[in-house]
């Protein structure tokens, strides 16, 4: 083990005896979704609650307009943000520190230059944002318990932090790191064929199988079919079984066989 691996490993290890995360609170982050944490083995809970305690020292959240946060609130959102990362590490979240949190949706400014060159101004309201270098900002309504805003797959938060993961090689484009041994052909044909083919189900007037919104642009593919995969694995596995497995590949994670396990 390298010096700075040894001088990491030594660090979180002081800082899990220095934070001990309460037991009430700890029960709180897991109330929403239960489906999210469902079927996880012992020692996945314990890792969980590691990476949600080490989460919540490192990272700074903020009530936006002096809205106030609750250490349950915090614990929650935590605890979403860290499932995706359960199998890989808290360095996939390094370089920013902060979270903003609304009480309810919000609005953000948007300007988008037109083919003529014209700059046209706007506003978009929001339930989630994710600033590349920056913060994520999040609605609190749209993540608390009980809060499935665009259907019982979705998940805000989970959205949210699959951009940060889209965003450590530069703007989000759908194409996060891959881990060793990745192939980007295979990413690219499992999750731009599932692209193609939302958009040509929507361009023909048929029912997607997924949000619509996913139909954006292939960042926004990437961040619904993270909620999709956590959320409703099954669902995800049985229609776009290819883009599954590389998610599987990516988060190194099976949560369609943890699901099948209960």
């Amino acid at each position: 083990m390298g010096l700075w691996r040894w001088w990491k490993k030594w660090r979180r290890a002081r800082l899990l005896r220095r934070h001990v995360l309460p037991d009430e609170v700890w029960a709180a982050a897991l109330r929403h979704p239960p489906e999210l944490f469902a079927g996880l083995a012992a020692e996945e809970f314990t890792r969980l609650r590691q990476w949600v305690t080490l989460f919540l020292v490192e990272k700074q959240f903020y009530g936006a307009r002096g809205w106030q946060l609750t250490p349950a609130m915090e614990a929650a959102i935590a605890a979403q943000a860290c499932m995706p990362i359960l199998n890989l590490d808290l360095d996939c979240y390094a370089g920013w520190r902060s979270i903003v949190v609304y009480e309810d949706t919000f609005v953000a400014p948007r300007e988008e230059t037109d083919e003529d060159g014209i700059v046209h101004s706007g506003s978009e309201i929001l339930a989630g944002e994710a600033w590349a270098a920056g913060p994520v900002v999040l609605s609190w309504a749209d993540c608390a318990p009980g809060s499935y805003p665009h259907g019982p797959a979705s998940n805000v938060v989970i959205h949210e932090f699959a951009h940060k993961l889209d965003m450590l090689n530069g703007a989000a484009n759908g194409l996060p790191p891959l881990p060793r041994g990745m192939s980007r052909a295979a990413w690219a044909a499992a999750l731009g064929g599932g692209y193609e083919q939302l958009r040509a189900a929507l361009g023909h007037g048929v029912e997607p199988l997924l949000d619509e919104y996913a139909a954006e642009d292939p960042a926004e593919f990437f961040a619904v079919v993270s909620e999709y995969f956590f959320m409703a694995p099954l669902h995800l596995q049985h229609h776009l079984p290819a883009v599954y497995d590389q998610l599987a590949l990516y988060y190194h994670q099976d949560p369609a066989a943890r699901r099948q396990k209960i």
